[in-house]
């Protein structure tokens, strides 16, 4: 099993260009083309009477010097109907840009979302879960800006500037070419600053990325850090986080602040010389004053476009930025779901055959040489120090995980043979880290029903002998449980968790060290509720606490990931091993308690 180190994945993506990966986040245009046809149709508008501007002053330097009747009705109409059309314009434009631009910030946001839900386990074992909720939030705003402020002005500022150059162009040819001389200078300037810009973008959002999980940490676990007293520590962290990403923000601000004045210089150097030359008597024997004010001004409005296309660098290169990231993860390969055989509900045998495991080719082995037969209905019980391997071993019941080695089968046939989703419909798992969301305890319970049976929930909770605390709750099953169940107790989250699984009602029960939370009231309710519910179920329990196992039909004891006894609870002791030592071990404790 190998897994490709994260670097080396991301530098795929800095061989591509900008204009590649704008070329691929434009691809989420296509399917709102005819929103983004009205878009660049209402700057078309746009440009064109902002450009008719040029031509009014030279309507109205000519007229002024030879006025008529129809001249001063007709230069008041222009002057109306061009600002109306700049508004069309404007309005279409904006409008209908902003539509596209939404659009396609919810579809990337949904792509890498869904993405994730599809990874495997290894990418989420070596990322934070800050970076991740960075990626679909700070980094997808970013995208936002590339996406709407930055495609409106490349769009309505990009257009009114090649209809200033086609007018000056058609006035005086000669002259243009000249002031488009300095155009060279403007695009080194601007590929320059583009290349700073996309490299300190990624650190900024890379360091985005630790204060977003330096901050969640600390805030999540707001009751270590005080009873600790650790509040000062955590400040200190976040500020050091905090510290890079303000330093980096005023690198972008510094180059922005330099590149813009000497964009601007040089355009304002290139139409001085286009004044000077355009004052000359030859060229202005050949032009009406009329013609020579209409290409000043034309000459003129130059500057603002200009302007407003050179700002708009900075937040181009962010979002160019954060979409190499946003397709990066894309571009990380989801879980293998390559099996075909698809089961309603299988008997429950399990094997085991020669099972090796490690995470990394660099890492030593987890699992070493597994052989293991469980008969269906059959309650395995699995001991051991920490780091023996028994979570990562039920960790490939449920695909987790593939075997470095050897093969794990269901029913005889191998599990990598089945579908992903068909297999985990059969699995229940009860973790120790038990997850609750922030909805109801009836949500909880039925996870991932729109339209969950009643009576089931109810008799799923009794079950797991949390009916009793939830119907003295203020809103039975409707209450709320806040963040993660923070509303309840450890040993009521658990009895929660124990009381999803049982809903799930699935031939497979993994409980990983599931009454490590409980206190010993709630820990003999929930053996009596596992006892029930194990029943016709096969079902694997890593313990920690050996009283809560001692009837299981067998007991594992690892070592070094390997089975190294096995037996029933009086087989073990009888033999006086190591699972004899630990039960003396923990007798000892209870004692001295």
């Amino acid at each position: 099993m190998h897994i490709e180190p994260p670097t080396r994945r991301d530098n795929r993506l800095k061989d591509q260009s900008g204009w590649a990966l704008y070329k691929r986040l434009m691809g989420y245009v296509r399917p709102h083309w005819v929103a983004f046809a009205l878009a660049i149709f209402g700057y078309v508008i746009y440009a064109a009477a902002s450009t008719a501007l040029a031509e009014m002053m030279k309507q109205l330097i000519d007229g002024i010097q030879k006025p008529t009747a129809d001249f001063r009705l007709m230069l008041p109409l222009f002057v109306i109907g061009m600002f109306a059309a700049r508004g069309l314009g404007t309005f279409l434009g904006t409008f209908y840009m902003s539509q596209v631009a939404r659009n396609l910030v919810h579809a990337l946001r949904c792509d890498v979302f869904n993405h994730m839900m599809h990874l495997p386990g290894s990418f989420f074992d070596a990322h934070s879960s800050g970076q991740m909720v960075s990626r679909v939030t700070y980094h997808v705003e970013q995208v936002t800006g590339a996406a709407t402020k930055a495609i409106t002005i490349l769009l309505r500022e990009g257009l009114f500037l090649i209809g200033l150059v086609l007018y000056l162009l058609w006035t005086n040819w000669m002259l243009t070419l000249l002031f488009l001389a300095v155009t060279p200078l403007i695009g080194g300037v601007v590929s320059y600053t583009s290349k700073r810009f996309r490299k300190i973008s990624k650190r900024i959002q890379h360091s985005m990325g630790d204060v977003t999980h330096r901050a969640s940490e600390a805030l999540s676990g707001y009751r270590v850090v005080r009873t600790h007293g650790a509040e000062e520590y955590e400040k200190k962290r976040f500020a050091e986080a905090s510290e890079v990403n303000r330093q980096q923000s005023i690198k972008e601000a510094m180059i922005r602040a330099i590149s813009t004045p000497v964009i601007q210089l040089l355009v304002a150097i290139s139409l001085a010389c286009l004044v000077w030359l355009a004052m000359s008597p030859k060229l202005l024997a050949d032009m009406t004053p009329g013609e020579f004010v209409a290409f000043i001004t034309a000459a003129s409005l130059m500057a603002k476009p200009v302007r407003q296309l050179t700002d708009i660098n900075p937040t181009i290169q962010k979002g160019i930025a954060a979409a190499a990231e946003l397709f990066g993860l894309m571009e990380e390969p989801a879980e293998i779901d390559d099996g075909s055989y698809e089961t309603q509900r299988p008997e429950g045998r399990l094997t085991f055959e020669q099972v090796h495991f490690r995470y990394r080719d660099d890492l030593p082995e987890v699992l070493s040489g597994i052989e293991l037969d469980i008969a269906p209905g059959e309650m395995i019980a699995i001991v051991g120090r920490s780091g023996s391997g028994k979570s990562t071993l039920v960790g490939l019941l449920p695909r987790f995980y593939r075997p470095t080695r050897g093969r794990v089968l269901l029913d005889g046939i191998d599990i990598n043979d089945y579908r992903l989703q068909p297999l985990r419909r059969q699995i229940a798992l009860v973790s120790q880290q038990v997850t609750l969301f922030n909805a109801t305890i009836a949500e909880n319970i039925a996870y991932g029903e729109d339209v969950p049976d009643p009576a089931e929930v109810k008799a799923a909770a009794r079950a797991a002998h949390a009916h009793e605390f939830i119907q003295h709750l203020h809103q039975g099953y409707a209450t709320l449980v806040g963040e993660n169940g923070v509303m309840l107790s450890g040993g009521q989250r658990q009895r929660l968790a124990i009381a999803r699984a049982i809903y799930r009602n699935s031939p497979l029960l993994i409980l990983d060290e599931a009454t490590s939370a409980l206190d010993t009231e709630s820990e003999r309710y929930i053996q009596a509720a596992l006892e029930e519910v194990s029943r016709g179920r096969t079902t694997l329990v890593i313990a920690h606490r050996l009283s809560t196992i001692e009837r299981a039909d067998r007991i594992l004891v690892m070592e070094k990931g390997a089975i190294i006894e096995q037996g029933s609870h009086s087989e073990l002791l009888a033999k006086d091993g190591a699972y004899a030592a630990l039960h003396r071990l923990q007798f000892q404790d209870a004692n001295a308690q």
